[in-house]
Protein backbone atom coordinates (compact mmCIF):
# COMPACT_ATOMS: atom_id res chain seq x y z
CA UNK A 1 0.00 0.00 0.00
CA UNK A 2 1.22 3.32 -0.76
CA UNK A 3 2.38 5.79 1.93
CA UNK A 4 0.64 9.47 1.60
CA UNK A 5 3.01 11.51 3.69
CA UNK A 6 2.58 15.50 3.90
CA UNK A 7 5.18 17.90 5.06
CA UNK A 8 4.56 21.16 5.98
CA UNK A 9 7.07 23.67 5.57
CA UNK A 10 9.33 23.78 2.25
CA UNK A 11 12.56 25.09 3.70
CA UNK A 12 15.51 22.90 4.81
CA UNK A 13 13.78 20.75 7.08
CA UNK A 14 10.62 19.90 5.31
CA UNK A 15 12.19 19.80 1.59
CA UNK A 16 15.13 17.62 3.09
CA UNK A 17 12.47 15.43 4.37
CA UNK A 18 10.52 15.07 0.49
CA UNK A 19 13.43 14.51 -1.17
CA UNK A 20 14.45 11.62 1.08
CA UNK A 21 11.46 9.84 1.44
CA UNK A 22 11.16 10.44 -2.27
CA UNK A 23 14.71 8.50 -2.47
CA UNK A 24 13.56 5.88 -0.20
CA UNK A 25 10.10 6.00 -1.56
CA UNK A 26 9.64 6.12 -5.33
CA UNK A 27 5.67 5.14 -4.66
CA UNK A 28 4.86 7.63 -2.38
CA UNK A 29 2.75 10.38 -2.66
CA UNK A 30 4.39 13.26 -1.26
CA UNK A 31 2.90 16.44 -0.96
CA UNK A 32 4.84 19.34 0.51
CA UNK A 33 3.13 22.58 1.80
CA UNK A 34 4.72 26.26 1.87
CA UNK A 35 2.93 29.31 3.05
CA UNK A 36 5.16 31.26 1.25
CA UNK A 37 5.67 31.95 -2.44
CA UNK A 38 9.09 29.84 -2.86
CA UNK A 39 10.08 26.55 -1.99
CA UNK A 40 14.06 25.25 -1.18
CA UNK A 41 15.40 28.80 -0.48
CA UNK A 42 18.94 29.48 0.39
CA UNK A 43 17.63 31.59 3.95
CA UNK A 44 21.37 31.78 4.99
CA UNK A 45 22.36 33.58 2.28
CA UNK A 46 19.05 36.40 2.05
CA UNK A 47 21.24 39.35 3.24
CA UNK A 48 24.50 38.78 0.45
CA UNK A 49 21.42 39.96 -1.88
CA UNK A 50 21.76 43.62 0.27
CA UNK A 51 25.01 43.96 -1.07
CA UNK A 52 24.99 42.41 -4.96
CA UNK A 53 27.05 39.53 -3.77
CA UNK A 54 24.38 37.36 -4.61
CA UNK A 55 22.62 39.62 -7.51
CA UNK A 56 19.68 38.16 -8.65
CA UNK A 57 17.21 37.60 -5.68
CA UNK A 58 15.60 34.87 -7.92
CA UNK A 59 19.00 32.91 -7.34
CA UNK A 60 18.14 32.90 -3.98
CA UNK A 61 15.31 30.26 -4.40
CA UNK A 62 17.34 26.99 -5.43
CA UNK A 63 13.68 24.83 -6.91
CA UNK A 64 10.50 25.91 -7.84
CA UNK A 65 7.10 23.28 -7.39
CA UNK A 66 7.38 22.49 -10.97
CA UNK A 67 11.42 21.27 -10.65
CA UNK A 68 10.17 19.12 -7.50
CA UNK A 69 7.58 17.56 -9.75
CA UNK A 70 9.65 16.78 -12.56
CA UNK A 71 12.80 16.06 -10.77
CA UNK A 72 11.44 13.92 -7.18
CA UNK A 73 7.87 13.72 -8.54
CA UNK A 74 7.08 16.02 -5.18
CA UNK A 75 4.13 18.19 -5.01
CA UNK A 76 5.03 21.56 -3.21
CA UNK A 77 2.26 23.65 -2.87
CA UNK A 78 3.08 27.34 -2.46
CA UNK A 79 1.03 30.23 -1.01
CA UNK A 80 -0.97 27.08 0.80
CA UNK A 81 -0.89 27.37 4.71
CA UNK A 82 -1.62 24.75 6.67
CA UNK A 83 -3.91 25.82 9.53
CA UNK A 84 -5.36 22.87 11.49
CA UNK A 85 -3.98 19.00 12.04
CA UNK A 86 -7.19 17.08 12.60
CA UNK A 87 -5.65 13.95 14.06
CA UNK A 88 -8.22 11.73 14.89
CA UNK A 89 -8.90 11.99 11.44
CA UNK A 90 -5.57 11.73 10.41
CA UNK A 91 -5.97 14.76 8.41
CA UNK A 92 -5.03 18.64 8.00
CA UNK A 93 -6.64 21.81 6.95
CA UNK A 94 -5.14 23.83 4.16
CA UNK A 95 -5.98 27.16 3.65
CA UNK A 96 -5.04 28.41 -0.24
CA UNK A 97 -4.25 32.00 0.05
CA UNK A 98 -4.07 33.01 -3.64
CA UNK A 99 -8.43 31.61 -3.55
CA UNK A 100 -9.16 31.97 0.23
CA UNK A 101 -10.48 28.37 -0.23
CA UNK A 102 -10.14 25.76 2.20
CA UNK A 103 -9.69 21.65 1.87
CA UNK A 104 -8.40 18.85 3.94
CA UNK A 105 -5.87 16.28 2.94
CA UNK A 106 -5.45 13.03 5.04
CA UNK A 107 -2.37 11.41 5.24
CA UNK A 108 -0.37 8.30 6.43
CA UNK A 109 2.50 10.37 8.40
CA UNK A 110 2.68 13.94 8.61
CA UNK A 111 6.13 15.89 8.72
CA UNK A 112 6.00 19.70 10.59
CA UNK A 113 8.82 21.99 9.57
CA UNK A 114 7.41 25.02 9.81
CA UNK A 115 10.35 26.93 10.85
CA UNK A 116 10.57 29.88 13.24
CA UNK A 117 9.76 33.77 12.77
CA UNK A 118 11.32 36.74 13.76
CA UNK A 119 10.49 38.13 17.18
CA UNK A 120 9.10 41.52 17.31
CA UNK A 121 8.38 42.86 20.28
CA UNK A 122 5.11 45.09 20.51
CA UNK A 123 5.82 47.02 23.84
CA UNK A 124 8.40 49.24 21.82
CA UNK A 125 6.64 52.52 20.24
CA UNK A 126 7.04 52.45 16.84
CA UNK A 127 7.48 48.71 16.13
CA UNK A 128 5.00 48.66 13.43
CA UNK A 129 6.14 51.16 11.34
CA UNK A 130 6.31 50.80 7.85
CA UNK A 131 9.92 51.28 7.70
CA UNK A 132 10.54 48.26 10.21
CA UNK A 133 11.88 45.09 8.32
CA UNK A 134 12.49 41.66 9.47
CA UNK A 135 14.36 38.80 7.63
CA UNK A 136 12.91 35.48 7.06
CA UNK A 137 12.23 34.68 3.53
CA UNK A 138 13.04 36.03 -0.05
CA UNK A 139 9.91 38.12 -0.20
CA UNK A 140 11.09 40.04 2.96
CA UNK A 141 14.94 40.96 1.80
CA UNK A 142 13.22 41.86 -1.63
CA UNK A 143 10.76 44.23 0.02
CA UNK A 144 13.56 45.57 2.04
CA UNK A 145 16.32 46.13 -1.05
CA UNK A 146 13.10 47.85 -2.69
CA UNK A 147 12.26 49.85 0.18
CA UNK A 148 16.28 51.18 0.66
CA UNK A 149 16.49 52.00 -3.14
CA UNK A 150 12.69 53.64 -3.74
CA UNK A 151 13.28 55.89 -0.60
CA UNK A 152 16.42 56.54 -1.23
CA UNK A 153 17.85 55.49 2.27
CA UNK A 154 21.04 56.92 3.81
CA UNK A 155 20.89 55.75 7.35
CA UNK A 156 20.07 52.05 8.90
CA UNK A 157 19.59 50.62 12.28
CA UNK A 158 20.18 46.90 12.44
CA UNK A 159 18.72 45.29 16.02
CA UNK A 160 20.42 42.69 17.40
CA UNK A 161 24.30 41.29 16.96
CA UNK A 162 23.82 37.58 16.02
CA UNK A 163 24.32 36.22 12.78
CA UNK A 164 21.59 37.64 10.75
CA UNK A 165 22.37 40.75 12.62
CA UNK A 166 25.87 40.97 11.91
CA UNK A 167 25.30 39.83 8.30
CA UNK A 168 22.94 42.21 7.41
CA UNK A 169 25.16 44.96 8.88
CA UNK A 170 27.91 43.84 7.10
CA UNK A 171 25.95 44.02 3.87
CA UNK A 172 24.72 47.14 4.22
CA UNK A 173 27.68 48.84 5.02
CA UNK A 174 29.26 47.26 1.73
CA UNK A 175 26.90 49.05 -0.26
CA UNK A 176 28.02 52.59 1.55
CA UNK A 177 24.71 52.59 3.92
CA UNK A 178 25.08 54.33 7.09
CA UNK A 179 24.90 51.78 9.37
CA UNK A 180 24.55 51.68 13.15
CA UNK A 181 23.90 47.76 14.91
CA UNK A 182 22.33 48.07 18.12
CA UNK A 183 22.85 45.14 20.40
CA UNK A 184 21.30 44.55 24.09
CA UNK A 185 23.71 42.32 25.59
CA UNK A 186 27.73 43.33 25.88
CA UNK A 187 28.97 42.00 22.50
CA UNK A 188 27.47 40.87 19.41
CA UNK A 189 27.91 36.70 18.42
CA UNK A 190 27.85 34.82 22.03
CA UNK A 191 29.26 31.93 20.40
CA UNK A 192 32.47 33.56 20.92
CA UNK A 193 33.96 34.66 24.18
CA UNK A 194 33.96 38.37 25.33
CA UNK A 195 37.92 38.15 24.41
CA UNK A 196 37.39 37.10 20.94
CA UNK A 197 34.47 39.13 19.86
CA UNK A 198 37.05 42.13 20.41
CA UNK A 199 38.24 41.08 17.25
CA UNK A 200 35.12 41.23 15.11
CA UNK A 201 33.81 44.42 17.63
CA UNK A 202 36.93 45.97 15.99
CA UNK A 203 36.76 44.90 12.47
CA UNK A 204 33.02 46.32 12.26
CA UNK A 205 34.25 49.71 13.53
CA UNK A 206 37.13 49.57 11.14
CA UNK A 207 34.78 49.42 8.23
CA UNK A 208 32.38 52.09 9.88
CA UNK A 209 29.72 50.22 11.43
CA UNK A 210 28.70 52.36 14.53
CA UNK A 211 28.72 49.13 17.14
CA UNK A 212 26.04 50.15 20.01
CA UNK A 213 26.64 47.42 22.36
CA UNK A 214 25.12 47.47 26.37
CA UNK A 215 21.68 49.01 24.97
CA UNK A 216 18.93 48.34 23.27
CA UNK A 217 15.91 49.92 21.23
CA UNK A 218 13.65 51.67 23.47
CA UNK A 219 11.60 53.38 20.34
CA UNK A 220 11.34 54.10 16.87
CA UNK A 221 10.82 57.56 15.63
CA UNK A 222 10.52 59.41 12.65
CA UNK A 223 13.99 59.08 10.61
CA UNK A 224 15.70 57.67 14.54
CA UNK A 225 15.56 55.12 16.60
CA UNK A 226 16.02 55.98 20.28
CA UNK A 227 18.15 53.37 22.78
CA UNK A 228 17.28 52.33 26.02
CA UNK A 229 20.47 54.68 27.06
CA UNK A 230 18.83 57.83 25.40
CA UNK A 231 21.32 57.83 22.66
CA UNK A 232 18.99 59.36 19.29
CA UNK A 233 20.90 57.67 16.32
CA UNK A 234 19.72 58.27 12.99
CA UNK A 235 17.84 55.77 11.00
CA UNK A 236 15.20 55.87 8.05
CA UNK A 237 15.10 52.58 8.05
CA UNK A 238 15.47 49.41 10.54
CA UNK A 239 15.52 45.74 10.29
CA UNK A 240 14.87 44.03 13.86
CA UNK A 241 17.13 41.17 13.70
CA UNK A 242 16.35 40.59 17.62
CA UNK A 243 15.66 36.29 17.38
CA UNK A 244 13.39 33.84 16.15
CA UNK A 245 10.33 32.26 17.90
CA UNK A 246 9.57 28.42 17.18
CA UNK A 247 6.57 28.37 15.11
CA UNK A 248 4.51 26.05 17.35
CA UNK A 249 0.76 27.33 17.02
CA UNK A 250 -0.04 24.82 14.92
CA UNK A 251 1.36 22.20 16.92
CA UNK A 252 0.11 23.43 20.00
CA UNK A 253 -3.67 23.65 18.80
CA UNK A 254 -2.97 20.46 17.67
CA UNK A 255 -2.51 19.01 21.60
CA UNK A 256 1.07 18.07 20.88
CA UNK A 257 3.61 18.41 23.43
CA UNK A 258 5.78 21.37 23.72
CA UNK A 259 9.05 20.78 25.37
CA UNK A 260 10.84 23.01 28.07
CA UNK A 261 12.51 25.08 25.62
CA UNK A 262 9.37 26.76 24.27
CA UNK A 263 9.93 24.75 20.82
CA UNK A 264 8.31 21.04 20.02
CA UNK A 265 9.14 18.52 21.78
CA UNK A 266 10.52 15.27 20.04
CA UNK A 267 12.20 12.18 20.82
CA UNK A 268 15.26 9.88 19.30
CA UNK A 269 13.32 9.74 15.82
CA UNK A 270 12.22 12.92 15.87
CA UNK A 271 8.28 12.06 16.60
CA UNK A 272 6.28 14.15 18.54
CA UNK A 273 4.08 13.14 20.79
CA UNK A 274 1.56 11.74 18.42
CA UNK A 275 2.96 8.51 16.82
CA UNK A 276 2.25 9.48 13.39
CA UNK A 277 3.35 12.46 13.61
CA UNK A 278 7.07 13.95 13.52
CA UNK A 279 9.27 17.49 13.26
CA UNK A 280 12.29 19.00 12.62
CA UNK A 281 14.02 21.87 11.97
CA UNK A 282 13.92 25.25 14.06
CA UNK A 283 10.59 24.72 15.62
CA UNK A 284 11.75 22.06 17.47
CA UNK A 285 14.03 21.56 20.60
CA UNK A 286 17.18 19.07 20.58
CA UNK A 287 19.73 17.91 23.13
CA UNK A 288 22.71 19.36 23.49
CA UNK A 289 25.17 16.60 23.92
CA UNK A 290 27.62 18.51 26.41
CA UNK A 291 24.95 20.34 28.28
CA UNK A 292 23.03 17.16 28.70
CA UNK A 293 19.63 18.95 28.00
CA UNK A 294 17.32 20.43 25.55
CA UNK A 295 17.96 23.50 23.66
CA UNK A 296 17.03 25.18 20.46
CA UNK A 297 19.30 25.44 17.35
CA UNK A 298 18.43 27.09 14.62
CA UNK A 299 20.98 26.04 11.90
CA UNK A 300 20.56 24.89 8.13
CA UNK A 301 22.93 21.31 8.78
CA UNK A 302 21.04 20.45 11.71
CA UNK A 303 17.96 20.57 10.25
CA UNK A 304 19.10 18.16 6.93
CA UNK A 305 20.59 15.93 9.25
CA UNK A 306 17.03 15.52 11.33
CA UNK A 307 15.10 15.48 7.88
CA UNK A 308 16.99 12.55 6.76
CA UNK A 309 16.43 10.90 10.49
CA UNK A 310 13.04 11.25 10.46
CA UNK A 311 12.50 10.14 6.86
CA UNK A 312 14.33 6.97 7.65
CA UNK A 313 12.25 6.07 10.97
CA UNK A 314 9.38 6.31 8.76
CA UNK A 315 10.09 3.53 6.81
CA UNK A 316 11.82 1.35 9.73
CA UNK A 317 15.49 2.42 9.01
CA UNK A 318 17.74 3.01 12.23
CA UNK A 319 19.24 6.42 12.85
CA UNK A 320 21.73 7.40 15.79
CA UNK A 321 20.98 10.39 17.16
CA UNK A 322 24.40 12.46 18.57
CA UNK A 323 23.12 15.43 19.77
CA UNK A 324 23.99 18.83 18.98
CA UNK A 325 27.18 21.05 20.09
CA UNK A 326 26.16 24.24 18.32
CA UNK A 327 28.98 24.62 15.01
CA UNK A 328 28.58 27.59 13.46
CA UNK A 329 31.04 30.53 11.36
CA UNK A 330 30.72 33.80 9.80
CA UNK A 331 32.12 35.87 7.52
CA UNK A 332 32.78 39.58 8.57
CA UNK A 333 33.94 41.69 6.07
CA UNK A 334 37.85 40.72 5.74
CA UNK A 335 37.68 38.04 8.82
CA UNK A 336 35.93 34.34 8.58
CA UNK A 337 35.04 33.02 12.41
CA UNK A 338 33.63 29.59 13.77
CA UNK A 339 32.93 27.90 16.88
CA UNK A 340 31.54 24.92 17.86
CA UNK A 341 31.21 23.67 21.41
CA UNK A 342 31.13 25.67 24.42
CA UNK A 343 32.72 28.85 24.73
CA UNK A 344 34.24 29.75 28.74
CA UNK A 345 31.25 31.66 29.52
CA UNK A 346 29.12 28.63 28.82
CA UNK A 347 30.92 25.86 30.42
CA UNK A 348 31.40 28.34 33.92
CA UNK A 349 27.81 28.74 33.68
CA UNK A 350 27.17 25.15 33.29
CA UNK A 351 29.42 24.32 36.24
CA UNK A 352 32.25 22.72 34.62
CA UNK A 353 35.76 22.49 35.85
CA UNK A 354 37.31 23.86 32.72
CA UNK A 355 40.16 26.04 31.45
CA UNK A 356 41.20 27.12 28.30
CA UNK A 357 44.29 28.45 26.15
CA UNK A 358 44.19 31.34 23.64
CA UNK A 359 47.02 30.88 20.60
CA UNK A 360 47.93 33.35 17.88
CA UNK A 361 49.92 31.26 15.41
CA UNK A 362 50.34 31.89 11.51
CA UNK A 363 47.54 30.28 9.52
CA UNK A 364 50.03 28.99 6.94
CA UNK A 365 53.69 29.12 7.05
CA UNK A 366 55.15 32.59 7.17
CA UNK A 367 57.34 32.37 3.96
CA UNK A 368 54.04 33.05 2.11
CA UNK A 369 52.68 36.40 0.72
CA UNK A 370 49.07 35.51 2.62
CA UNK A 371 49.95 34.37 5.44
CA UNK A 372 47.98 35.60 8.45
CA UNK A 373 47.82 35.41 12.31
CA UNK A 374 44.84 33.01 13.33
CA UNK A 375 43.09 34.00 16.92
CA UNK A 376 42.58 30.59 18.48
CA UNK A 377 41.16 29.48 21.35
CA UNK A 378 40.53 26.07 23.12
CA UNK A 379 38.20 24.93 26.20
CA UNK A 380 38.93 21.80 27.79
CA UNK A 381 37.35 20.38 30.57
CA UNK A 382 40.22 19.50 33.90
CA UNK A 383 41.22 17.45 34.83
CA UNK A 384 40.36 15.34 32.16
CA UNK A 385 41.25 16.87 28.79
CA UNK A 386 38.28 16.09 27.36
CA UNK A 387 37.53 19.21 24.77
CA UNK A 388 34.37 21.23 25.06
CA UNK A 389 34.85 23.67 22.28
CA UNK A 390 36.91 26.37 20.21
CA UNK A 391 36.58 29.72 18.44
CA UNK A 392 38.84 30.74 15.75
CA UNK A 393 39.00 34.32 13.75
CA UNK A 394 41.61 35.49 11.30
CA UNK A 395 41.82 35.77 7.43
CA UNK A 396 42.42 32.37 6.98
CA UNK A 397 40.79 28.66 6.91
CA UNK A 398 39.24 29.09 10.66
CA UNK A 399 36.28 26.80 9.32
CA UNK A 400 38.51 24.31 8.86
CA UNK A 401 40.36 23.93 11.94
CA UNK A 402 37.07 24.42 14.16
CA UNK A 403 35.82 21.42 11.81
CA UNK A 404 38.62 19.22 13.51
CA UNK A 405 37.48 20.33 16.57
CA UNK A 406 33.87 19.91 16.67
CA UNK A 407 34.97 16.20 14.78
CA UNK A 408 37.05 15.60 18.19
CA UNK A 409 34.12 16.67 20.30
CA UNK A 410 31.86 14.30 18.19
CA UNK A 411 33.82 11.40 19.14
CA UNK A 412 34.87 12.37 22.90
CA UNK A 413 38.28 13.58 21.80
CA UNK A 414 40.56 14.50 24.51
CA UNK A 415 43.97 17.09 24.55
CA UNK A 416 45.94 13.87 23.89
CA UNK A 417 43.91 13.63 20.92
CA UNK A 418 44.19 16.83 19.69
CA UNK A 419 47.84 16.50 19.86
CA UNK A 420 49.09 13.63 17.90
CA UNK A 421 45.37 14.02 15.34
CA UNK A 422 47.46 13.87 11.93
CA UNK A 423 46.22 16.70 9.36
CA UNK A 424 47.09 17.82 6.32
CA UNK A 425 50.47 20.46 5.39
CA UNK A 426 51.42 22.44 3.00
CA UNK A 427 53.23 25.77 3.07
CA UNK A 428 50.32 27.46 1.16
CA UNK A 429 47.62 25.52 3.20
CA UNK A 430 48.92 25.36 7.05
CA UNK A 431 51.78 24.81 9.07
CA UNK A 432 53.68 21.36 10.09
CA UNK A 433 52.18 21.80 13.27
CA UNK A 434 48.55 23.08 12.43
CA UNK A 435 47.04 25.66 14.95
CA UNK A 436 44.57 23.14 16.75
CA UNK A 437 47.35 21.10 17.10
CA UNK A 438 49.32 23.78 18.51
CA UNK A 439 46.73 24.60 20.93
CA UNK A 440 46.29 20.98 22.31
CA UNK A 441 50.10 21.24 22.97
CA UNK A 442 49.62 24.65 25.20
CA UNK A 443 46.48 23.33 26.93
CA UNK A 444 48.47 19.52 27.91
CA UNK A 445 51.19 21.86 29.51
CA UNK A 446 48.91 23.92 31.28
CA UNK A 447 47.16 21.08 32.31
CA UNK A 448 49.99 18.94 33.69
CA UNK A 449 51.25 22.64 35.37
CA UNK A 450 54.43 23.03 33.17
CA UNK A 451 53.68 26.65 32.95
CA UNK A 452 51.03 29.19 34.28
CA UNK A 453 49.25 32.19 32.16
CA UNK A 454 46.65 34.61 33.09
CA UNK A 455 44.28 35.52 30.55
CA UNK A 456 44.11 38.77 28.17
CA UNK A 457 41.27 40.15 30.50
CA UNK A 458 43.51 39.97 33.34
CA UNK A 459 46.48 42.50 31.73
CA UNK A 460 44.57 45.67 32.82
CA UNK A 461 44.47 45.02 36.32
CA UNK A 462 48.29 43.79 36.14
CA UNK A 463 49.25 47.54 35.03
CA UNK A 464 47.05 49.19 36.71
CA UNK A 465 48.86 47.19 40.14
CA UNK A 466 51.78 48.20 38.69
CA UNK A 467 52.89 44.15 38.33
CA UNK A 468 56.61 43.25 36.79
CA UNK A 469 55.17 42.76 32.96
CA UNK A 470 58.39 42.01 30.71
CA UNK A 471 57.98 42.44 26.90
CA UNK A 472 59.86 40.03 25.19
CA UNK A 473 59.91 41.51 21.63
CA UNK A 474 63.05 43.07 19.99
CA UNK A 475 63.70 47.15 20.99
CA UNK A 476 62.30 48.00 17.45
CA UNK A 477 58.33 46.41 18.11
CA UNK A 478 58.80 48.05 21.99
CA UNK A 479 59.38 51.60 20.89
CA UNK A 480 56.33 51.22 18.57
CA UNK A 481 54.17 50.63 21.31
CA UNK A 482 53.82 48.93 24.34
CA UNK A 483 52.34 48.11 27.79
CA UNK A 484 52.54 51.25 29.94
CA UNK A 485 55.04 49.87 32.48
CA UNK A 486 56.36 46.80 30.88
CA UNK A 487 60.12 46.34 30.99
CA UNK A 488 61.66 45.30 27.28
CA UNK A 489 63.88 42.67 27.90
CA UNK A 490 63.98 40.97 24.42
CA UNK A 491 64.58 36.82 23.60
CA UNK A 492 67.83 37.30 22.37
CA UNK A 493 68.87 39.24 25.56
CA UNK A 494 67.19 37.73 28.21
CA UNK A 495 70.05 35.18 29.42
CA UNK A 496 72.41 38.33 29.97
CA UNK A 497 70.23 40.45 31.88
CA UNK A 498 68.66 37.97 34.41
CA UNK A 499 69.79 40.52 36.99
CA UNK A 500 66.24 42.49 36.05
CA UNK A 501 64.40 39.92 36.51
CA UNK A 502 62.83 39.11 39.65
CA UNK A 503 62.50 36.25 41.76
CA UNK A 504 61.01 37.40 45.08
CA UNK A 505 57.28 38.80 43.16
CA UNK A 506 55.40 37.47 40.67
CA UNK A 507 56.69 38.36 36.61
CA UNK A 508 54.56 38.49 33.71
CA UNK A 509 55.61 38.09 30.28
CA UNK A 510 54.49 38.76 26.79
CA UNK A 511 55.17 39.16 23.63
CA UNK A 512 54.05 40.02 20.15
CA UNK A 513 51.53 36.23 20.06
CA UNK A 514 52.62 34.34 22.85
CA UNK A 515 55.39 32.23 21.25
CA UNK A 516 58.82 34.12 22.29
CA UNK A 517 57.08 34.35 25.66
CA UNK A 518 56.33 30.88 26.22
CA UNK A 519 60.05 30.22 25.23
CA UNK A 520 61.11 32.59 27.98
CA UNK A 521 58.86 31.15 30.65
CA UNK A 522 59.93 27.75 30.48
CA UNK A 523 63.44 28.66 30.11
CA UNK A 524 63.50 30.75 33.14
CA UNK A 525 61.36 28.45 35.37
CA UNK A 526 64.31 26.17 33.99
CA UNK A 527 66.97 28.72 35.60
CA UNK A 528 64.91 28.68 39.01
CA UNK A 529 61.76 30.94 38.91
CA UNK A 530 59.08 29.79 40.30
CA UNK A 531 56.43 32.79 40.30
CA UNK A 532 56.29 33.36 36.44
CA UNK A 533 53.41 33.29 33.92
CA UNK A 534 52.90 34.05 30.28
CA UNK A 535 50.31 36.00 29.14
CA UNK A 536 47.67 34.55 27.01
CA UNK A 537 46.99 36.73 24.00
CA UNK A 538 50.34 38.58 24.49
CA UNK A 539 50.53 41.96 23.33
CA UNK A 540 48.63 41.56 19.90
CA UNK A 541 45.65 39.90 22.17
CA UNK A 542 45.82 42.63 24.65
CA UNK A 543 45.92 45.72 22.23
CA UNK A 544 42.25 43.81 20.63
CA UNK A 545 40.98 43.03 23.79
CA UNK A 546 41.55 46.60 24.92
CA UNK A 547 40.56 48.41 21.81
CA UNK A 548 36.95 48.28 21.55
CA UNK A 549 36.70 48.82 25.61
CA UNK A 550 38.84 51.97 25.23
CA UNK A 551 36.43 53.66 22.58
CA UNK A 552 33.21 52.90 24.71
CA UNK A 553 34.07 53.08 28.07
CA UNK A 554 36.22 56.07 27.97
CA UNK A 555 38.95 54.22 29.93
CA UNK A 556 42.30 55.38 30.30
CA UNK A 557 44.52 52.94 27.94
CA UNK A 558 47.33 50.89 29.11
CA UNK A 559 48.62 50.49 25.71
CA UNK A 560 51.20 53.70 24.58
CA UNK A 561 50.47 52.90 21.16
CA UNK A 562 48.13 50.78 18.76
CA UNK A 563 50.37 48.87 16.57
CA UNK A 564 48.24 46.08 14.79
CA UNK A 565 50.84 44.80 12.20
Amino acid sequence: MEKRILVVGGVAGGASTAAKVRRIDEHAEVIMFEKGPHVSFSNCSLPYHLSGIVEDSESLVLMDPEMFEKRYHIDARVHSEVIKINRDQKTITIKDLATDNTYEEPYDKLVLAPGASPIRPNKIEGIHNSNVFTIRNVVDIQQLNAYMKEKDINDVAVIGGGFIGVEVAENLRLSEYNVSLIEFADQIMTPFDYDMVQILHKEMVDHGVNLVVNDGLAKIGDGFIETQSGKKIDAQAVILAIGVRPETKLAEDAGLEIGETGAIKVDTNYLTSDRDIYAVGDAIEVYHRLLHKPTRLALAGPAQKQARAAANHIYGIPSRTLGVIGSSSIHLFNLNAASTGLNAKTAKAAGFSYDSVYIMPSDKVGLMPNSNVMHFKLVYETPTGRILGAQAIGKGSTDKRIDVIASMITMNGTLEDLKDVELTYSPMLGTAKDVVNHAALVAINQLNGNYREVKVSQVRELVENNACIIDARETNEFNSGHLKNAVNIPLSEFRNRLDEIPKDKAVYVHCRSGQRSYNMVMALQNLGYTNIFNISGSYLGVNLYEYFNDLTTKREKIVTEYNFK
